[in-house]
């Protein structure tokens, strides 16, 4: 993968004031109650770049009104362009289960190549999130948030260039706001911290390294294969050399063993199972589970204090709160998954959960079924409230487990995955032009 600096655009604080206010989180964990939100929250905000509104716009197509309000800024020096080509280091501040974390980023330009050819994707994607993404693309030719990638810096080379390069004056510095990034959590508010690196040598030393390495997409499978999609589109114009800025994708490069590395499982809230199959799903897990009664606990039962060999929590299949499953050491599950999956596809407690239970068991396949959801409290609720009639709550899955999967050229089941907390679109913005 060839890795490397760009003259970014970023908001000019001297007009738009505390940049933290200008910032939203990217387009699919923004509802619309969250949207409007944004939308009054400040008139700068980057929701009008990342997640227009149909009706929250002047008439017209909310992509050309994007396209618009993205060129309006620039003339208006709301928004400016880098003077020099830059690496940004980014500081994701940020609270997670009562401690203060940091997770540090990289923000580059990446060179498109196809799926494994040192990119490799963990998740399947759907086809109408795409569309969506081309079409804005396509209006405003920039990508207004990156996707966020892992790569395994395991020399600690890389951190230690980063950490002398923080102890630079920081080019942008927010304050912490208390806005929800979606999925349901808001643990005292995010904060960033963004240095441009523009040193000559230390950036041709962070390109060489960091184009070495194989790339793991965490977040953002949808753009990627959307920027796909947009470079073969502007492949056919005349005269072109390949460094075209189209031809690249940006992103923020975090280490696999980074500290403020949090990934949290979606919990799957399932309904219009039939009253007959849901009184037979006991005695069909006891078949491959041990089923254990828990309570949940007033604050919420975090799904890290399930025990390593607890499997999955179930709300609402017994009257007491929470069954835990845990695997049996007599059962061997491997004949019911899918034999044309990769054995760390087989073994991942999502891929289990969705081929023998969800799908052999209760006969779900239709997607309207479901809901998912970070937030455990919210999922014990929506069961309490009769709204659904099971929730699955499932251990956090490992960032080493996304590698396996992705080292395998297999993917995960969608939604298997969230990595928190998202990364806001406007901090930099990378145009295609």
């Amino acid at each position: 993968m060839e890795v490397s600096p760009f003259r970014g655009i970023y908001y000019n604080q001297r007009i738009v004031g505390d940049l933290a206010r200008a910032l939203c989180p990217p387009y699919d964990v923004i509802n619309p109650e969250q949207q409007k939100l944004y939308y009054e929250g400040n008139s700068y905000n980057a929701i009008r770049l990342e997640f227009p509104a149909e009706r929250l716009e002047p008439k017209g197509d909310r992509y050309q009104r994007a396209a618009i309000t993205f060129q309006q800024w620039l003339k208006q020096g709301v928004l400016q362009l880098d003077s020099v080509s830059s690496f940004y280091l980014h500081d994701h501040r940020f609270e997670y289960s009562s401690e203060k974390r940091v997770r540090r980023g990289l923000i580059a330009r990446v060179k498109l190549e196809p799926w494994g050819k040192g990119i490799y994707p963990h998740e399947e994607t759907f086809s109408k999130a795409k569309s969506d993404r081309l079409q804005l693309m396509r209006a405003c030719r920039a990508n207004c948030s990156p996707l966020l990638c892992l790569y395994n810096g395991s020399e600690r080379k890389i951190a230690s260039i980063l950490s002398e390069a923080s102890r630079a004056k920081p080019m942008i510095e927010t304050s912490v706001l208390s806005l929800s990034t979606g999925g349901g959590r808001d643990e005292g508010g995010e904060a960033h911290t963004l240095w441009a690196i523009t040193e000559p040598e230390i950036k041709r030393e962070l390109s060489q390294f960091l184009s070495s390495q194989p790339l793991y997409i965490a977040d953002g499978h949808h753009r990627y294969e959307t920027a796909l999609n947009y470079q073969q589109e502007r492949a056919k114009e005349q005269s072109l050399t390949g460094k075209e800025a189209f031809n690249y994708v940006m992103m923020e490069l975090v280490d696999f063993s980074d500290p403020g590395l949090v990934v949290l499982p979606l919990h799957r809230l399932v309904r219009n199972i039939a009253p007959s199959v849901l009184r037979q799903l006991e005695d069909q897990l006891k078949s491959f589970f041990v089923l254990e009664s828990a309570p949940f606990e007033a604050g919420g039962l975090d799904s890290s204090g399930l025990s390593t060999d607890s499997f999955l929590g179930i709300l609402g299949l017994q009257p007491s709160p929470v069954v835990i499953l845990k695997r049996r050491q007599d059962i061997s599950l491997e004949d019911m998954m899918p034999g044309n999956r990769s054995q760390a596809y087989r073994e991942f407690d999502v891929s289990i959960l969705n081929h023998i239970i969800l799908d052999k068991m209760l006969g779900l396949t239709s997607k309207e079924n479901f809901v998912y959801t970070v937030d455990l409290k919210e999922a014990y609720q929506k069961i309490k409230d009769g709204e659904y009639q099971l929730a699955f709550l499932l251990n956090p899955p490992q960032p080493e487990m996304v590698k396996a999967v992705a080292d395998a050229q297999d993917r995960m089941p969608s939604k298997s995955t969230y990595f928190y907390p998202k990364l806001p679109a406007g901090l930099i913005i990378n145009p295609l032009d």
